[in-house]
């Protein structure tokens, strides 16, 4: 049997703003995949907005930018941190 654990994950400008927090703390069994996590995410806020939102999200795991990977195949370990940043106009 699983202990439950927690992903962290955190929002960044139209993300942040869409979810109404910075962050939440995901309660795992164990590794996930990236698309499981979107999903419970998705559920925690379900406004369409932040789904619109999160689609179009550059997204971190543990630091490391997922890019155009299949997020069924990318592991998400409990402890670590999952960030969602929207694309960002100027420079």
């Amino acid at each position: 049997m699983f202990e439950t654990e927690i992903i962290t994950v955190r929002y960044w400008a139209a993300a942040k703003a869409a979810a109404g927090v910075a962050e939440d703390a995901v309660p795992v069994d164990g590794p996930v995949t990236l698309r499981e996590l979107v999903d419970a995410v998705r559920l925690l806020h379900p406004d369409q907005r932040f789904a619109d939102v999160v689609a179009v999200c550059s997204t971190l795991v543990g630091e490391q930018p997922v890019g155009s990977r299949d997020p069924t195949q990318v592991r998400v370990e409990p402890g670590q941190t999952v960030e969602f940043l929207p694309p960002f106009a100027g420079g």
